[in-house]
């Protein structure tokens, strides 16, 4: 069983020709809420797209913004260990999706932001603890010290990027970060990929690559996937669903190249529907997509490498 830490926020979504630059107003197109949140989207895609069984530990307010977050885990099959809190409303985030598929999220943490120490449940027979960063930082890194204790595996998605403690990462065992993430943890980031995931010294990280795939660091072996292409309609959740879909993945024994494949392709699927958690697809879903796809070309391969700074 997976155990997922992390945040739950009411996403309020409005889709506009292009992100508003500074100072910018641009007249949107429609608007619609989405149950979401890196944590709650990250369960959602283990239950889901993972098919593993999972449980979330979360804190939302008292307040009507709550009821369709836990509705939308415990329909994805997600168990609750919830945190309840009078003095902070629930989460909520105000994001803009571009024709394009681009997004710009900003997120009011909310009652994310009273999760402490002593809420962390047992932790036996949990296998995974998959972590996040909108919660407290002491907080996560607390969860990790204690799961590193007890023998469950560490999975953080260190995003929102920011410094990270040597304790935290020193009790990392699979570190997901995207390319902006991967740098803000480096005091001095190299211009090759490949240089700055020696640099992070966790066993194993992953490292997404928007819309030309992913790579992975496990030991002194790199693994590259290029990305599955689709239609793509609204990016908001693919990450997440790719963390929550991975961890799962290598939850039930499979090895990273098998790993990385269910990932991005139940990453892929989520960008063709609106929304985080209502374009996560469910395993099967997954699993029809893949047997339609053909083996990554040698070319395709080779050109990720020399991305990456691996060829």
């Amino acid at each position: 069983m997976i155990l997922v830490a992390g945040s739950a926020n009411l996403d309020f979504v409005v889709r506009a020709p292009h992100i508003p630059g500074p100072g910018e107003t641009v007249l949107g197109q429609d608007f619609k809420m989405y149950p979401g949140g890196k944590g709650a989207n990250q369960a959602v895609a283990c239950a889901k797209a993972g098919g593993v069984a999972t449980q979330m530990l979360l804190a939302v307010g008292q307040d009507a913004y709550a009821e369709p977050l836990l509705a939308s885990l415990t329909q994805a099959g997600v168990r609750l260990n919830k945190v309840l809190t009078h003095d902070q409303p629930t989460g909520c985030a105000f994001i803009c999706v571009a024709d394009n598929a681009d997004n710009a999220i900003t997120v009011a943490p909310g009652a994310n932001l009273t999760l402490q120490d002593r809420h962390l449940p047992d932790l036996t027979g949990f296998s995974h603890l998959l972590m996040q960063l909108e919660i407290p930082l002491a907080s996560v890194t607390a969860y990790a010290l204690a799961a590193k204790a007890r023998g469950v595996t560490v999975v953080l998605n260190a995003a929102p990027a920011q410094p990270l403690p040597e304790a935290l990462l020193a009790a990392v065992d699979i570190l997901i970060v995207n390319e902006g993430e991967l740098a803000a943890l480096l005091p001095h980031p190299s211009s090759l990929l490949a240089v700055n995931l020696a640099q992070i010294a966790v066993g194993c990280v992953v490292v997404t690559l928007g819309h030309r795939g992913c790579v992975a660091r496990l030991g002194n072996t790199f693994f590259v996937q290029p990305t599955f292409p689709v239609e793509a309609l609204d990016s908001t959740g693919a990450g997440d669903t790719f963390c929550g879909a991975l961890t799962a993945a290598l939850s039930r024994g499979q090895d990273m190249t098998v790993a990385l494949r269910h990932a991005s392709a139940a990453a892929a699927l989520a960008c063709t529907l609106a929304g985080a958690q209502s374009s996560i697809p469910e395993a099967t879903q997954v699993t029809a997509f893949l047997a339609e796809q053909p083996e990554a070309s040698p070319d395709a391969i080779h050109a990720l490498r020399a991305y990456c700074g691996l060829a």
